[in-house]
């Protein structure tokens, strides 16, 4: 059987990573009857979804039956930070770029649990609703 010569290192540098950088928490990204939808304007609904997407873990939900508080952000604690008590924290009229950054932000900062919630975020926040469905706006 012949001897083939060792691998040669490759001169050439590994392809990028395509993947958004990991984070430990994700987000819940609400898209129905009212978020996502014309009814709330002025909004770059398709750009908000897709940059939140190419940043953090995303997860598309139907309606979180909150339509008051469209367009609904839900970022859910990383296994661990849930484990030591961190609940998700839900967030309303995330309808500006300037918010969504601030959710990408947090999201990589650690998110519930584990980084304090930003004060411009804080002015986001709304108790999760009731287990009974409170039907779609």
């Amino acid at each position: 059987m012949p001897v083939l010569p060792p691998p040669q290192p490759s001169s050439e540098p590994p392809p990028p990573d395509r993947r958004p950088p990991a984070a430990p928490c994700r987000v819940v990204l609400c898209r129905d009857c009212c978020c996502g939808s014309p009814k709330v304007t002025g909004v770059d609904h398709e750009r908000q979804a897709a940059r939140l997407r190419e940043s953090v873990p995303v997860r598309v939900s139907d309606c979180l039956g909150v339509c008051d508080h469209a367009d609904v952000v839900v970022v859910q604690p990383s296994a661990a930070a849930r484990a030591a008590g961190a609940r998700p924290v839900w967030l309303g009229l995330v309808n500006d770029p300037g918010a969504t950054e601030d959710v990408i932000a947090w999201v990589r900062a650690g998110g519930p649990g584990v980084a304090p919630c930003p004060e411009i975020l804080a002015l986001h926040t709304f108790p999760p609703p009731s287990s009974r469905a409170s039907g779609k706006g």
